[in-house]
């Protein structure tokens, strides 16, 4: 008799951020990403654009790498407590595939990108299973 061992509290339901429509139509309205953050800093998706701007300059810098982790960071943590407004406990499901979530996602991944940049190994390997954690098909 083989026994399959289910979780039987289940997980969580797949927290969805809500949109904002003001910073969405900033961005479509041609403003920049420090425009959009400096009038939306709640706005994770103005601060992860902020972050892949420093971190894909050519010829980047050092210092580029930095810039790309603190704006990644502040992104992350903005996202955070967004998470958390909407129900999420520090676990379960934001999946890619609901567009608000995308801005925190994107912080995310520019955050493990800069953190391995300059060498912060532990920090990297727990981002990307933060980013497998909320959303499996990230991980590729």
């Amino acid at each position: 008799m083989t026994h399959s061992h289910q979780n039987l509290l289940g997980e969580p339901p797949a927290t969805l951020l809500p949109a904002n429509p003001e910073a969405d139509a900033e961005f479509t309205a041609g403003s920049t990403p420090a425009e959009v953050a400096a009038h939306h800093p709640t706005v994770s998706a103005a601060w992860a654009a902020l972050a892949e701007e420093a971190l894909n300059r050519p010829e980047r810098a050092l210092g580029d790498t930095i810039e790309a982790y603190a704006y990644a960071r502040t992104g992350y943590h903005r996202g955070l407590d967004a998470l958390r407004r909407n129900g999420w406990k520090g676990y379960g499901p934001v999946p890619w595939s609901h567009e608000p979530n995308q801005g925190f996602l994107r912080c995310v991944t520019v955050l493990a990108r800069a953190a391995e940049a300059i060498g912060e190994t532990a920090e990297q390997e727990r981002l990307i299973q933060l980013l497998r954690d909320c959303d499996p098909d990230l991980a590729a």
